[in-house]
């Protein structure tokens, strides 16, 4: 079976896409990159997921991400998104406009099986959580390398609110926070999680795990579980989309 797999990323300013070498995770043509519409709806997401898909030429399985919990190709949430996303059946939607079989599935549940897959996480056993912080938090959980998708633990209550509007990068950067700050912010919300989860180890992934970002605020943060940073972070998504779509392709 051709494990050349189609990634799209589809991020809040930019959607991108680079083939994928499933076995090695790594990309096989340089990446594409199209800023995202600023009327992000199904239908005008759709149109870049095809020009994408046109751009390569592409004609084999397509692996995406969308910033929502997906169900069985439903999108169920719309946090941050278009309300118009929510119970689009998202996979025969943009199978339909690019003419490729196409898996979705969110965003941070993508990062973490490049991770696991490719990056640090390959180590890893026991309960793992792979957090994104950027304009939001994610998250993705995984038992023994096995992802156990649509959590959404950028949601839990911290401060009265959903965590990521208190403990996001967007956050940090909207009430121009020092680092060490956010920092003490981060860790309520990282307390909370092992409150609640008791995980053995905890990956921070996303904008925030830039080498420069995590030198700036890693020194204040204490975790019981082993905390790591991932080292994937521009590629993780489209790695991810295309890893899991490989899989849909082998189960069918």
């Amino acid at each position: 079976m051709n494990l050349d797999v189609l990634g799209i990323d589809i991020g809040g300013t930019g959607i991108k896409g680079a083939p994928v070498n499933t076995k090695t995770g790594e990309l096989i043509a340089e990446r594409f990159r199209i800023p995202t519409p600023q009327n992000a709806t199904p239908a005008a997401i759709a149109d870049v997921v095809a020009q994408i898909a046109r751009h390569f030429n592409w004609t084999g399985p397509i692996g995406c991400t969308v910033p929502a919990r997906v169900e069985h190709g439903l999108v169920r949430t719309a946090s941050n998104i278009h309300a118009d996303w929510i119970d689009t059946q998202v996979e025969e939607l943009f199978s339909n406009k690019t003419g490729c079989p196409t898996s979705v599935l969110n965003d941070a549940d993508a990062a973490g099986v490049a991770s696991i897959t490719f990056g640090l996480g390959s180590s890893l056993t026991g309960l793992v959580f792979f957090i994104t912080v950027g304009t939001g938090i994610g998250s993705a959980m995984f038992f023994n390398r096995v992802l156990i998708p649509g959590t959404e633990l950028g949601h839990l209550r911290l401060k009265g609110d959903a965590a990521e509007l208190y403990a996001s990068d967007r956050a940090r950067v909207k009430e121009d926070l020092s680092w060490k700050r956010w920092a003490r912010r981060f860790q309520k919300y990282l307390d909370r999680l092992e409150f609640l989860f008791a995980p053995d180890h905890i990956i921070i992934g996303g904008g925030i795990s830039r080498p420069s970002k995590v030198k700036s605020y890693s020194k204040y943060l204490a975790t019981r579980a082993g905390l790591h940073f991932s080292l994937l972070e521009n590629e993780a998504g489209i790695i991810g989309a295309a890893c899991a779509a490989a899989s849909n392709q082998k189960e069918s």
